[in-house]
């Protein structure tokens, strides 16, 4: 049916029925391999995943349900397709992943090729607004041109936004150009790439001279370039209820921490104490540099909220109870360390499809299997 809907040419019916032979014979293998190590897919992964397909269809869930009714087709079965696939999936990850080794050097030889500089180069998305010159114009008339860009470009800089300014400028003078879109650095004009880099977010540039005539350039959004993120160093002692510890013990309990961190004990010795947080308690409590996002919400909302050198207030997570110091901010750039982890997922995405089909040609040969 898929060859069918495709308009491709169809093989002899016995090599046909012989690849989706093995095609079930293979998916079989991996079933059973999932079912001896207790792979399951939960009902909230399963209709992300069918929320995902709809969207991808530019669909809500209910309308892609419909649709499929509509053509025929069982919205339970492709449910249950979708669950073998995510389960497939699962079970080649968990055995081809642990095969996968990038080293440092791996990325240092990759990042020097042409692909690597390619794809770590920072994206930018530019609005592009050009006042053309005509071929041949006069200097009085070029001179004229650019006046005019020049008194765009101030109105932008007294504060009128760049798409108002450019399509105010109408007659004689209108602009074109519009969204170049994202953009690689080395797939933008040439005209631009020195301007790009140098521009932030809802800047605009001064007017730039081409043999097409006079551009003015917006930066939209940016992205992979320079990545500055705010970190915070902070430390925590962190209060389980247990079964011998209510949670109304636990608050206690970190309240007269607190009380004993402000009458001058020490926050390390304390944390060694009585922190349940087995990764940080013998470090003293100590989290090291946090970038936002990495804590859950009610412990990132109070590190913001707290001074450097102060404590917090008790704050409840679903972990427990948490009081917290913060011993220092800083703003962090992380762009190397980015460019390093695109460079590594690719690697790894490359990898990945020859080990998986190497292990999949490795199960088939291992597995004993009977065609009656």
């Amino acid at each position: 049916e898929n060859l069918k809907a495709r308009g491709g040419e169809m093989p002899a019916e016995d090599e046909l029925v012989r690849d989706a032979l093995d095609r079930l014979i293979l998916e079989s293998i991996q079933i059973q391999k999932a079912i001896r190590v207790g792979v399951r897919i939960s009902d909230a992964q399963l209709n992300a995943a069918i929320q995902r397909v709809a969207a991808q269809n530019k669909m809500t869930p209910e309308e892609f349900r419909q649709r499929l009714e509509m053509e025929g087709q069982s919205y339970v079965e492709m449910r249950e397709q979708i669950e073998r696939e995510l389960i497939l999936q699962r079970v080649q990850q968990g055995n081809v992943n642990q095969g996968i080794q990038i080293t440092e050097q791996e990325i240092d030889n990759f990042i020097a090729t042409d692909e690597g500089q390619k794809l770590t180069q920072p994206e930018y998305r530019l609005a592009h607004a050009l006042l053309s010159v005509a071929p041949g114009a006069s200097d009085s008339e070029i001179a004229a041109t650019e006046a005019h860009i020049n008194a765009i470009s101030a109105k932008i800089e007294a504060g009128e936004s760049f798409e108002q300014a450019v399509s105010s400028s109408t007659g004689k003078y209108t602009f074109s150009g519009g969204d170049l879109g994202w953009r690689k650095l080395g797939d933008i004009p040439s005209v631009f790439v020195d301007i790009a880099p140098q521009l932030k977010t809802g800047e605009t540039s001064e007017p730039i001279r081409s043999d097409s005539g006079f551009h003015i350039v917006k930066m939209l959004e940016s992205r992979g370039g320079e990545q500055m993120i705010a970190q915070t160093e902070v430390r925590h002692i962190l209060v389980k209820p247990s079964e011998i510890l209510t949670e109304e013990d636990a608050r206690e309990l970190i309240v007269q921490i607190k009380a004993r961190v402000e009458a001058g004990e020490d926050f390390a010795e304390l944390a060694k104490e009585y922190s349940a947080d087995i990764g940080s308690a013998q470090e003293g409590g100590e989290l090291g540099w946090t970038n936002p996002g990495q804590m859950v919400p009610e412990f990132e909302r109070t590190m913001s909220e707290t001074e450097i050198g102060a404590l917090s207030e008790p704050v409840l997570s679903q972990f427990g109870w948490h009081l917290l110091e913060v011993t220092g901010r800083r703003d962090q750039d992380m762009s190397e360390l980015i460019t390093r982890g695109k460079a590594r997922e690719y690697l790894h995405q490359r990898k990945y499809q020859e080990e998986l089909d190497g292990w999949l040609r490795r199960i088939r040969d291992e597995a004993f299997v009977d065609i009656k």
